[in-house]
């Protein structure tokens, strides 16, 4: 009889050591998932950090280019309230906007193609994306 129960506590045993086996595969495969989300989200966040800086040195650029322009015309007088350099502007992108914004998405580093859009484009040029460009 001891025979028989030392052969069941191996046998117990062993189911453990598989259950404990089962899930410490499945917890790696969770912290490589994890992982790689971190990686994805890092270059993604430092992508649009870099946007950022871009539009942000940009607006400074324009602001300080406007700003004598306004002051110019204000002292002038010849600044009409119904018609402001805004609207003129808002009115002249109007045309291939939308071209023009999926084409900034894709060169930020996303996906405009139907197949993955939105996502991060982690492995250089897509094929279906540029296809889309040029059309």
């Amino acid at each position: 009889m001891e025979k028989k129960d030392i052969f069941v506590q191996m046998d117990e045993l062993d189911i453990r050591v598989g259950a404990i086996h089962t899930e410490l595969g499945a917890l790696k495969q969770k912290v490589k998932e994890l992982l790689e989300d971190n990686k994805r989200l890092s270059e993604e966040n430092d992508q649009l950090r870099q946007l950022f800086k871009r539009e942000a040195e940009l607006d400074r650029k324009v602001v300080s280019a406007s700003a004598p322009a306004k002051r110019k015309i204000a002292e002038a007088g010849h600044e009409s309230p119904a018609v402001s350099t805004d609207a003129l502007t808002e009115s002249g992108v109007a045309i291939g906007e939308g071209h023009d914004n999926l084409t900034r998405l894709y060169h930020e580093g996303f996906h405009i193609c139907n197949v993955y859009y939105g996502h991060l484009r982690t492995e250089g040029d897509c094929l279906f994306c540029l296809s889309f460009l040029n059309k």
